[in-house]
């Protein structure tokens, strides 16, 4: 133990960056655990779309919208995502959402923004559309 405080006195700046790393290491596992947003995979996605009727937000750009999508997705802006502008969605508040990005990254900041306006079931795909079209489900033009 006393080679550990040596080591850290004499090494301040390692010690700081191993107590920084340390600290968003736990961060990264305790924050989705705090938040109203939840991940889904292809198949929760699945289950929330054919019993609860979900709605499909495609957050990603126009050009890969229209190359290839989810069934039934709507698509909303980058600019409207960028400004939380989710206006046209309020008749959706208490429907289950399901946003969908490129890898599955950008949909919880995006559900984060939708869950702090007030939808109350907002969910991630998980790995997103390259992960949908990996698992080989359809997708249309």
């Amino acid at each position: 133990m006393d080679q550990i405080i040596e080591f850290a006195r004499d090494n301040l700046i390692l010690s700081g960056i191993w107590i920084a790393l340390v600290a968003m290491l736990a961060y990264s596992f305790i924050s989705p655990l705090l938040s109203n947003v939840k991940r889904v995979d292809n198949h929760g996605a699945t289950l929330l779309i054919n019993k609860s009727d979900a709605v499909l937000l495609d957050i990603r750009p126009l050009k890969d919208f229209k190359a290839g999508h989810i069934v039934g997705a709507r698509h909303v802006k980058p600019e409207e995502v960028r400004e939380a502008n989710f206006t046209k969605l309020e008749k959706f508040k208490n429907t289950p959402i399901v946003v969908v990005c490129a890898m599955g990254n950008l949909a919880a900041g995006t559900a984060s923004k939708m869950s702090k306006q007030g939808f109350t079931n907002v969910n991630v795909l998980s790995g997103g559309m390259g992960a949908w079209q990996s698992a080989g489900l359809p997708v249309e033009k």
